[in-house]
């Protein structure tokens, strides 16, 4: 066996260690591993505030939609001009702006004498399937608001389907993976009649 410190063995050794040395002096790509290892909390945080705006942009729209709709039913003009529901439905989405899809909105309506006989409307049934709107699209909604002076609540819920799409993000309520947002108002109808 050879003595590695002698000759053409300490030569190599020697190389190695200088190779080596080399190796641990330089620094490209230094940035590049930097990255990779901050990439994944990086984006997952960019998705994040991504997906929480546009969360809170939807809620925010139709809750605008659905407060300056309903004001037509709490001052009477609704039921006086004899709105459908399907024209309701339509008033909520030019209200609260272009990003909503008419065809995920279900309006519930409920009407009574006293705050106590109005019960919030889930809008998710046991199965995650979102629950049907109050009546047919064709009925006026004085049907289901009552007249002057009643308690009304109206509650919108939106299939946000946006929410099956982000990553990261667990916003999907509903059995298809899409998230509901729902918007409500509870009024005592003027004295219009």
């Amino acid at each position: 066996m050879r003595d590695p410190t002698s000759g053409d063995g300490a030569v190599q050794v020697a190389a190695k260690q200088a190779r080596l040395k080399q190796f641990l002096k330089d620094k490209k790509g230094v940035t590049a591993i930097e990255f990779a290892i901050v990439a994944l909390p990086f984006f997952m945080f960019t998705f994040g505030v991504i997906g929480i705006g546009l969360h809170f942009f939807t809620q925010n729209a139709l809750e605008h939609g659905v407060g300056s709709a309903a004001r037509k039913i709490r001052t009477g003009q609704a039921q006086k001009g004899a709105t459908t529901v399907a024209e309701f439905k339509q008033m909520v989405k030019q209200e609260a702006g272009q990003t909503i899809d008419i065809n995920k909105l279900q309006v519930h309506m409920q009407e009574g004498d006293q705050w106590t006989e109005i019960t919030p409307t889930s809008c998710l049934d046991a199965a995650g399937e979102q629950t049907a709107g109050t009546g047919n699209p064709t009925d006026a909604v004085g049907d289901h608001s009552g007249g002057a002076g009643k308690v009304v609540m109206v509650t919108v819920c939106y299939e946000w389907e946006m929410a099956k799409v982000l990553p990261f993000l667990d916003f999907g309520q509903a059995a298809n993976g899409a998230g509901v947002i729902q918007a409500s108002t509870t009024f005592r109808t003027e004295p219009y009649e």
